[in-house]
């Protein structure tokens, strides 16, 4: 089940990387657009860390 969740935030991860990334690229980092998707991208990282610990 945990393996199956902590596949699923590292697509997300993945994704929202890409996304900002790209946001980066197009905008200033200070954009509101920005600034929400690096918000969402910490607190998946955050999930992400807490489940592989939660793992161990």
């Amino acid at each position: 089940m945990k393996n199956k969740q902590i596949e699923e935030l590292s697509q997300q991860i993945q994704h929202l990387r890409k996304q900002l990334n790209e946001l980066a690229k197009a905008k200033v980092l200070s954009d509101p657009e920005v600034i929400e998707t690096s918000q969402k991208l910490d607190g998946l990282l955050n999930d992400f860390e807490l489940l592989i610990k939660t793992k161990e």
